[in-house]
């Protein structure tokens, strides 16, 4: 299952490079299809806590590479929707897009650490061309920021790594029992309680850095406004729904084995300041936003600050807050970054001022935006409400209320900013003439994807209280 869920989007991606017209639609939806299938099954596996592994242990799936694979397939489905109409000003769009998925997708479902850095630094090759999908000047500057702040980061992600091996190493009494698979999760965690904590400490640092950078933590998050506000729609909610998650992710598993080998409280005070310190920065640049797709950017790193508080605040509640948080966020950020495609569209402008009366110029976009919004502020009864209950109630349980009550200031300011934007686009009085609303095919993924941010705000499904808790289990043991 591991093997095909990898398979698929690669053999789509070589398959649509070459594909034209009607075909590379047909090619393009049916991988799109059976990724999702696959992945699902293979995810809805894992949680249940049977783990799947490949390749001689090459490739393994437990409950965290489950969820993560979960939220990965929903998103690229919902981009997978949206991609028909951007595919058309170029035949390599599909093929990159499914590549992108792959990579992401090979990050999650590897038991090596160095498998995984490579897969890491090649979601940023098969994505960096798809910002620069329009060939403007200002996606090619976009595209070149990204690429190389990205690639710096991936850089100290490297020398991270490496420590953590020097760190395995200097044990001479395991140096000849486990050098063939060294940097594998599973033989970390067993060697973590004794491998030297003053070497796992700084190989962290590198790591938050350069995985950080990835996940657009900041200060490392400069490059996040121009990529996701420049590249098309599609590759928009890929980047910010689900490839900033996989720097999360990467920084998620090295977490315990820090924990384990330094003590607790190392990783948690990093991760806190960073949180912190991305809520500070978007709340600044979300107050008086001018560009409603850097709006959405910015947020992006407002929520990834509060999945690094989650993993900061620690327990059971704070890791499976920030879980949830991350499969919440990546369907509702999509779904914003779909419809802000739309709206673009229709427009013909991403300036915030230039979009006026949206519920009536489009009114499925506008009110579907209006709710996804709603959403991604956090408001009941959608799913973000709940996991930024659980976050600050970690936050408060773990003994940091002045950090927590800092945060949801910093949020509440970031609220505003979003609220006041929302208002002056969906009210007004609409251009003169008015944009005409065309309409768009692939709404239903839009309208399952707000229903499953008000289910999970709600009433959970069943089992989905236990795949988390056994998710976070992995990063909180």
């Amino acid at each position: 299952m591991i093997v095909a869920l990898l398979a698929l989007p690669l053999a789509a991606a070589g398959l649509l490079a070459r594909a034209r017209g009607r075909l590379a639609t047909v090619l393009h939806g049916a991988a799109v299809v059976g990724t999702l299938l696959i992945g699902l099954v293979l995810a809805l596996g894992a949680v249940r806590g049977t783990e799947a592994a490949a390749l001689g242990g090459l490739l393994r799936v437990d409950a965290l590479s489950g969820w993560m694979i979960m939220v990965i397939v929903v998103v690229a489905t919902l981009a997978g929707a949206e991609a028909p109409r951007y595919a058309a000003a170029g035949r390599a769009f599909y093929a990159l897009l499914h590549l992108m998925v792959f990579t992401m997708l090979l990050a999650v479902c590897t038991d090596d650490v160095g498998l995984m850095w490579v897969a890491v630094e090649g979601t940023t090759l098969a994505s960096v061309f798809l910002v620069n999908f329009e060939r403007t000047r200002a996606s090619l500057e976009a595209a070149y920021k990204y690429l190389l702040i990205c690639s710096v980061g991936i850089a100290v992600a490297f020398c991270g790594t490496v420590l953590v091996y020097y760190a395995e190493v200097v044990r001479q009494q395991t140096l000849a029992e486990h050098t063939a698979h060294a940097l594998r999760w599973t033989a970390l965690l067993a060697l973590a309680p004794s491998l030297p904590p003053r070497v796992l400490e700084i190989a962290f640092v590198f790591l938050v850095v350069g995985y950080g950078t990835k996940a657009g933590l900041a200060p490392m998050h400069t490059w996040l406004p121009d990529a996701h506000s420049e590249a098309p729609a599609p590759v928009s909610a890929l980047m910010s729904g689900v490839l900033l998650s996989i720097g999360i992710y990467a920084i998620a598993r090295f977490k315990p084995i820090v924990d384990a080998g330094a003590g607790p409280g190392f990783a948690g005070r990093i991760l806190l300041g960073l949180g912190v310190l991305s809520l500070a920065v978007a709340a600044a640049f979300l107050w008086a936003p001018a560009n409603y797709k850097r709006m959405l950017a910015y947020s992006s790193v407002e929520h990834m600050g509060l999945v690094a508080l989650g993993l900061g605040f620690g327990g059971a509640l704070g890791v499976s807050g920030a879980l949830l948080h991350v499969a919440n966020h990546g369907l509702a950020k999509s779904t914003l970054f779909l419809l802000a495609g739309r709206i673009r569209a229709a427009y013909g402008s991403a300036e915030v001022t230039a979009v006026r009366d949206l519920v009536s110029v489009l009114p499925f976009s506008g009110r579907a935006f209006l709710l996804a919004l709603f959403a991604l502020l956090g408001l009941p009864p959608f799913g973000l409400f709940v996991s930024e209950v659980m976050i600050f109630g970690a936050g408060f349980r773990q003994g940091h209320p002045w950090l927590a009550g800092v945060a949801l200031a910093l949020l509440l300011v970031a609220f505003g900013g979003l609220l006041r934007a929302a208002h002056r686009m969906l009210l007004g009085a609409a251009p003169t003439p008015a944009p005409a609303g065309a309409a768009w095919p692939g709404s239903v993924p839009i309208v399952v994807a707000l229903a499953v941010l008000v289910l999970t705000g709600l009433a959970w499904p069943p089992g989905l209280g236990d795949a988390l808790a056994l998710a976070a289990k992995v990063v909180s043991r």
